[in-house]
């Protein structure tokens, strides 16, 4: 990179606000994919970002990205690095906007029911100003300790009360966004509107391609009266899955629904909230409905686990970046090399099961767990391989499977995004919209500038 725009750079955001040492720039060139999850993207993780810059405004990320537009350099958006599909890699270089000092709390209304924050907020402690208003936030996934609301949003994540709630672009009511030209686009903080698109999803799971997400204003919840947890044994999954099909068909939405099939068997994990006579109605209803599929009542200890561990993956997660930054060596992790999360409807949620099964087999690869999260279409499953050397033969099998997801009428990913790792299917998913979304790109970033190489532009 030119040396001028480096200084170009410190000229905007002063000399702390920009780093060039190796180190900082490598830090912040990747996320949590690794080059073995990545598979065939894994080329794409060695280039890193050519500088890094950490502005604390608005006005200066605009000026940040007006000076790269007009020297043709690329810019990507750091959320907290928490992403696992390499949506954060810099596969052109160029300039690597931390937006971890725009990380304040700017109100919480109760009136309104709503907090606006700047986008590097990390959503724990999002969650932590609300309750102290006596709200919640209604996004709550396993990577809320570490994880930004910029990237929340620009993946539309699936948190654990999404059962109820919806994925975190739900919770969107506001944007504000630096667009690939520099000026700043404003939505207003309101649930609806009619006039013309919903310009707040247009950057709902964008990946940062059309812009960078500087503020948002969102639907904040009532603290729960009550909290009711259960949990059901199933024979099988396939008894679970027809629990969870009835339960949703008949309207009911339990704050947190998770159907997992592992070692210890087959289990439903099932959480209430909400005023204390919907928390109950509902969870006497959803055990009728388990109990008519054959579960049996297991009593609420296995679920109040469940929820009390949600964040350590998120914390052992944290615990090894930091290592890693400190030099230390990460202890070994275990076998398993992926996690899908596909989503097929219902009527070939089973049948898909089964063929994968079928695919892993041929492969030499285990599922030791199986799930259904938040909806019935919601489908994931835990791989681990024969042999981890055969990387070339478990991508086969991994794209073998996301393909047939696509081919029963469903999508590849529901709740992490594409990045470079699954971008190589983006096309046969969306068809002539691949082309719709293209346009968009180049009507907001005609030099191509922000993010480039992710979702097939």
């Amino acid at each position: 990179m030119d040396d001028s725009l480096i200084e170009e750079l410190r000229s905007i955001l002063g000399p702390s606000g920009v780093l060039t040492e190796p180190r900082d720039v490598e830090r912040y060139s990747r996320d949590a994919l690794t080059p073995r999850g990545a598979f065939g993207a894994a080329p794409l993780l060695d280039r890193m970002a050519d500088v890094v810059v950490r502005p604390a405004s608005v006005e200066e990320v605009a000026s940040v990205v007006k000076l790269a537009r007009r020297r043709r350099a690329p810019v990507v958006a750091y959320g907290g690095g928490t992403g696992v599909m390499g949506a954060l890699a810099p596969v052109k270089g160029g300039v690597m906007v931390d937006m971890g000092a725009m990380n304040r709390v700017l109100e919480v209304n109760p009136r309104n029911m709503t907090a606006t924050v700047e986008s590097g907020a990390i959503l724990a402690d999002v969650a932590e100003a609300l309750e102290r208003a006596g709200l919640m936030l209604g996004h709550d996934p396993w990577s809320a300790p570490i994880a930004t609301v910029g990237g929340a949003i620009s993946t539309n994540g699936v948190g654990y009360r999404a059962s109820a709630v919806g994925p975190m672009g739900s919770q969107v009511l506001g944007l504000e966004v630096v667009l690939p030209t520099g000026d700043v686009l404003r939505t207003r903080s309101v649930p609806k509107g009619s006039a013309g698109p919903d310009l707040n999803r247009l950057f709902t799971g964008s990946e940062g391609v059309l812009g960078i997400i500087t503020k948002a204003t969102l639907r904040a919840l009532r603290q729960p009266e009550e909290r009711l947890f259960s949990t059901f044994r199933f024979q099988d999954f396939e008894e679970g899955y027809e629990a969870v099909v009835e339960m949703f068909a008949l309207g009911l939405r339990p704050a947190v629904i998770d159907l997992t099939e592992d070692a210890e068997g087959v289990h439903l994990y099932l959480i209430f909230e909400g005023y204390k006579e919907l928390a109950a109605a509902q969870r006497e209803r959803s055990g009728q409905v388990c109990r008519s599929k054959g579960g049996r009542d297991m009593g609420p200890t296995k679920a109040i686990l469940y929820w009390d561990a949600r964040y350590h993956v998120a914390e052992g997660y944290q615990e090894r970046r930091q290592k890693a930054l400190r030099g230390e060596k990460p202890p070994q992790q275990g076998r398993a090399f992926d996690y899908l999360h596909v989503a097929v409807p219902v009527e070939k949620a089973l049948e898909y099961r089964r063929r994968c099964e079928a695919i892993f087999k041929t492969y030499d690869i285990r599922t030791p767990e199986f799930s259904i999260w938040t909806e019935p279409e919601l489908f994931s499953m835990l791989l681990t391989p024969g042999d981890l050397t055969k990387e070339g033969e478990n991508a086969i099998a991994v794209d073998k499977a996301l393909k047939l997801a696509q081919d029963m009428g469903g999508i590849m990913e529901y709740c992490h995004g594409v990045g470079v790792k699954l971008s190589h299917l983006l096309g046969r998913e969306m068809g002539a919209g691949l082309e719709v979304v293209r346009a968009i790109k180049r009507a907001l970033d005609p030099d191509g500038i922000m993010n480039p190489g992710k979702l097939g532009l």
